[in-house]
């Protein structure tokens, strides 16, 4: 690892590809196809869209803290929606043109798996609207330690 770390200290050295298999062993076939393989799970299905907890959402793949509960508002789209990552670093951003439109693609910026999408339709103060996938989330609940998969 050459030591790349976020604002927030966390590591974002991209994984090989020998620990992103080990990871995705752990993983269900719907987790696989959001995460891998970019897929979008059924609106009002996902488990985090009513979570109300206090806490973080991490990535489901490498553990990578992505977004805070006190950043979750209720978007009305179905799906969890964030107006903040947790570090601006640790999402990345990709245009997307498929399916005959033009979004903005989220992807764990240290795993490369895809969360979901953002759009600019959110609320104050960042007018953002980070849409997940919340089968490409695991919530981790204040006071318990942050899952630490790829050892930093």
């Amino acid at each position: 690892m050459s030591g790349r770390l976020s604002a927030s200290g966390y590591t974002l050295d991209p994984i090989d590809q020998a620990t992103r298999e080990r990871l995705a062993e752990r993983l269900t076939p719907e987790q696989r196809r959001i995460l891998l393989e970019s897929g979008t799970e059924p609106r009002f299905c996902g488990g985090f869209e009513a979570n109300g907890k206090d806490g973080v959402y991490v990535c489901r793949l490498c553990a990578l803290p992505l977004f805070k509960a006190d950043a979750k508002y209720e978007s009305h789209s179905g799906w969890p929606s964030f107006w903040q990552a947790f570090d601006p670093e640790h999402v990345a951003e990709i245009r997307d043109t498929s399916h005959g439109m033009i979004r903005t693609e989220t992807r764990c910026a240290r795993c490369q798996s895809h969360l979901g999408h953002v759009f600019p339709d959110g609320p104050p103060p960042t007018g953002l609207r980070y849409c997940m996938n919340s089968a490409a989330l695991e919530f981790v609940t204040d006071g318990e330690p942050l899952p630490d998969r790829i050892g930093g």
